[in-house]
């Protein structure tokens, strides 16, 4: 046992280490690339594919019309005016903040652009563009703290919150003496925590702060007050590290950009849009959005539990096996899989394999999710496998059954019988654990949720509609499941 036990340990240790190594070596200065045909791929595909953040007005941000959203904003016109000059379209992936440069390491876009600050660390992971816009740093605090935080210094030993891996975030750490920083992926998050008091001031850059002040007479804001070079304020694209060709290219629509001074017309068409945004914030207003992220939340789930049932069904088929290697193949997934977390399993599926294989994002939450579920349904079959009794394959045998036949025709029906309630309960886990995938953009009901409040700067009623589907949903599928469960017992 402690042989086969240390042979299951060095298994799952070895596929650790190959895929740290593999995902995790950054290049260095001395890094030769192959020959730049960046810009040329995009020419010969006919578009340009910008990853984007679109919780961050007036950089980007997402407007509804006749029950459909588009992103919009200063940064879409300026990279609508790239795609002119290079005779391509331009499509629009959204993610979170924190995926958009990885997005363009991996492949997975050609540009970032989500108002990045081109700092020096950055610049060791991708290539930026020159700087299309200077905005500066600010703070959003509440309208009835006007009085008690006028500049920075008042500001010291708060609760500071900023989106995480930003600037801001790092700025408040090491400029604000004694801070709190409270980091999150949304800045519709940040502005719901400041206005419920959790946190006392939101670190944000000077454009988007005049944009919520603007249009939430709650807030105020004040400046930030810090010492900071052009790179600290300014906004840049990034590219994937030797994407010299396509940078110098997208340098020349930045710098007939900045000699028809475009980007105050763009501010200003934000504005627009803005304003439009919150004409009508009732949620009833809103209900194409949340069948849309039900349709989408019952097909990755639909779809995760019938490949999740039958993964674990050959993985635990597996661990009954009589050959050494695919039980060691079965325990060795089922404890690694089980040993990190769904968020970064889905990160990986899309990211990591996107170097490999281009998967689109709504395929990757599938794959991910049903990967995650396999683990976890052959953990019930086999407790299931092993709750029959062991006189039922005796009598098999006796008849004349083979071991096949018989796991097939007398252990499964009544494992079955035996895991249906913890069966259950996985899948309607699965419902609530698919609301992950969000995180790549895929559209389900907690990112149609995040596109509400951003429309509507409310930030409780959308959460709580979302809750309430949630609900409904368990709930109808608890019922059928019971039902079901109640039928196996009465049937003979």
């Amino acid at each position: 046992m402690k042989v086969k036990g240390r042979n299951v340990l060095l298994t799952i240790m070895t596929l650790c280490l190959s895929l740290l190594f593999l995902f995790t070596v950054q290049p260095t200065h001395h890094t030769v690339y192959a020959a730049d045909d960046s810009l040329q791929k995009i020419k010969d595909r006919g578009k340009i594919v910008m990853a984007t953040s679109p919780d961050y007005p007036p950089y980007e941000f997402q407007v509804s019309k006749n029950g459909k959203s588009r992103i919009v904003g200063m940064d879409v016109d300026i990279m609508k005016q790239v795609a002119k000059d290079l005779g391509v379209k331009l499509e629009i992936k959204s993610m979170s903040y924190d995926s958009v440069l990885v997005a363009v390491e991996t492949g997975k876009a050609d540009v970032a652009m989500s108002g990045i600050n081109p700092t020096a660390k950055r610049r060791q992971s991708v290539d930026f563009s020159e700087i299309y816009y200077n905005g500066g740093q600010s703070f959003l605090i509440n309208k009835t703290d006007v009085g008690k935080y006028k500049n920075k210094a008042a500001l010291a030993h708060k609760k500071i919150g900023a989106q995480t891996g930003t600037l801001q975030y790092n700025l408040a750490k090491s400029k604000i003496p004694g801070a709190t920083v409270k980091g999150m992926d949304k800045n519709t998050d940040l502005v719901l925590a400041l206005k419920t008091h959790k946190i006392d001031a939101l670190g944000i850059e000077t454009p988007s702060a005049e944009a919520y002040v603007k249009n939430d007479h709650d807030l105020a804001m004040i400046k930030s007050g810090y010492k900071l070079n052009k790179n600290e304020t300014g906004s840049a694209m990034a590219f994937k590290k030797g994407s010299g060709t396509l940078a110098a290219a997208v340098n020349k629509s930045i710098d007939k950009i900045k000699a028809k001074h475009l980007t105050t017309q763009y501010l200003a068409d934000a504005g627009k849009y803005m304003k439009v945004n919150t004409n009508n914030t009732s949620m009833f207003h809103y209900w194409t959005y949340f069948a849309k992220g039900i349709e989408y939340t019952l097909i990755i789930s639909a779809i995760s539990v019938v490949l999740g049932v039958l993964l674990g069904t050959i993985l635990a088929l597996m661990r009954f096996s009589r050959s050494k290697i695919l039980k060691a193949i079965s325990v060795a997934y089922v404890e690694f899989v089980r040993g990190t977390p769904l968020m970064v399993q889905v990160m990986f599926v899309y990211f990591g394999i996107g170097i490999i294989v281009n998967l689109p994002a709504l395929l990757s939450g599938i794959i991910a999710v049903s990967l995650n579920s396999g683990a976890y349904v052959e953990e019930i079959i086999r407790g299931g496998i092993n709750s029959v009794d062991k006189g039922q394959t005796e009598a098999s045998a006796s008849l004349g059954l083979a071991k096949g036949d018989t796991m097939r025709f007398v252990v499964l029906p009544q494992a079955l019988k035996n895991i249906w309630p913890a069966l259950g309960n996985e899948f309607v886990s699965l419902i609530k654990e698919s609301s992950i995938v969000s995180i790549i953009g895929v559209t389900d009901l907690i990112y149609q949720l995040n596109i509400v409040r951003a429309d509507t700067y409310r930030g409780v009623m959308p959460v709580f509609v979302a809750m309430i589907i949630y609900f409904v949903i368990t709930f109808i599928l608890t019922r059928v499941l019971n039902y079901a469960e109640g039928r196996m017992k009465h049937a003979r």
